[in-house]
């Protein structure tokens, strides 16, 4: 063995004889005395059975702490199984409120927009129904504080709205009644433009529960959106109608020979009814549409030679009649300041001139209010075409056309 190993081991076991060198040991019973001497392997054996004693001793111990902790533990798993549970509860509850929050953020923006499209149609006049309508339902207030909270920026957009809307509606009633006061200058009830020739009473239409969603949506409805929008809608349909009106002239320069009724006619000298009126002019001066329509009739006609005659609608017709040329043909679709013809001198006609008339059912009736229609008819057509304005001019009229 290697001194560096048998040092260490030298002196251990120096130690152990030290430690358990020989002892006498007195035991004293309460009757005798006896002495025992214990060598060095007893007092190890004694030594080593004590260290086991020991060591189970702790090793019970150590289990029945083990035991204890283990009980503590399967006491205390149902208590945190409660915990986490309703822990999990509150975060799903939050959850839901977030998503509640966060689709009224959405209906309310929703909502906000498609009111803008109706303010926006109510000073421009152009818009689509369908959408326009959902404007008019109510923004039903949360009762959600935190709901309320985030929503709160959106209240002063509907404040603003609202004092719009007012405005809007003022401006709405404002062009109804200019509207309605220049149809009648016309000779014409605006009833005529919003419902055709004919009114019918007949009614029908499928059955709807008043507690339906479509009866629900009215009911809902915001009575001051709502009212804007039925003003709205009442406008628009009469700008609808207003399409039908003849409203730009039928030539670039107007002047008259002669006007509208009973006059004397130019070949007998008797006096005789004179359906339109008598526009002069060069042979070949371009003839304009005054109005968006069908040709009815673009041929030869007995006095009034070359005769181009319009359907523009709502029993309203034009004729143009004496001209050189006919540029269209029966059943073509025209445009308002779309070229229609040349003026000439045919038919019953002392010299180069258009014959120009406007017809209601079939009677005819004085154009002259129809040649000096208001610009605002003329925006309102264009607002009802979404089309740019035309002038009134034919050859303006002519280039917006592109032709």
């Amino acid at each position: 063995m290697s001194n560096s190993f048998s040092a260490p081991v030298n002196r251990i076991a120096a130690g152990a004889r030290l430690l358990f060198s020989p002892r006498n040991v007195v035991f004293h019973d309460g009757r005798s005395v006896r002495r025992m001497r214990l060598g060095r392997g007893a007092q190890s054996a004694f030594v080593g059975a004590a260290a086991v004693v020991v060591g189970f001793a702790g090793y019970g111990a150590a289990t029945a702490t083990t035991q204890a902790a283990s009980a503590a533990g399967l006491t205390a798993a149902p208590h945190n199984e409660q915990r986490m549970a309703s822990m999990e509860r509150k975060l799903a509850h939050m959850q839901t409120r977030v998503v509640t929050i966060r689709k009224s953020a959405e209906q309310h923006a929703s909502r906000l927009e498609q009111r803008q499209a109706l303010l926006a149609a109510a000073l421009t006049g152009v818009g689509d129904e369908k959408k326009l309508a959902l404007a008019t339902l109510k923004i039903d207030p949360t009762g959600d504080r935190l709901a309320a909270f985030a929503l709160a920026p959106f209240g002063k957009v509907e404040q603003r709205q609202a004092l719009l809307a007012n405005v809007a509606l003022d401006q709405l009633q404002a062009r109804y009644q200019h509207a309605t006061q220049e149809i009648r200058e016309r000779g014409l009830r605006p009833e005529r433009l919003v419902k055709g020739r004919k009114q019918q009473a007949a009614m029908g239409g499928p059955l709807i529960p008043a507690a339906s969603a479509e009866a629900a949506a009215d009911l809902n409805a915001d009575a001051q959106f709502r009212s804007l929008f039925m003003t709205w809608k009442k406008l628009d349909t009469l700008e609808q109608g207003v399409i039908s009106i003849p409203s730009v002239q039928p030539v670039a320069h107007l002047s008259f020979t002669s006007n509208f009724g009973v006059r004397s006619d130019p070949f007998r000298g008797t006096a005789a009814m004179h359906a339109g009126v008598d526009i002069p002019g060069p042979t070949g001066t371009p003839i304009y549409a005054t109005a968006d329509g069908v040709v009815n009739h673009a041929g030869r006609q007995g006095g009034y030679g070359n005769l181009i005659e319009i359907n523009h609608g709502k029993g309203i017709t034009t004729r143009y009649g004496h001209l050189s040329k006919i540029i269209i043909s029966d059943n073509a679709r025209v445009r308002r300041g779309q070229i229609i013809g040349l003026m000439g001198s045919t038919g019953r006609s002392t010299g180069p001139h258009l014959h120009y008339e406007v017809r209601i059912d079939g009677a005819a009736v004085n154009p002259i209010p129809f040649l000096t229609t208001a610009d605002y008819l003329l925006a309102a057509q264009d607002r009802s075409v979404g089309e740019i304005p035309v002038s009134t001019t034919g050859p303006a009229a002519q280039d917006a056309t592109g032709h």
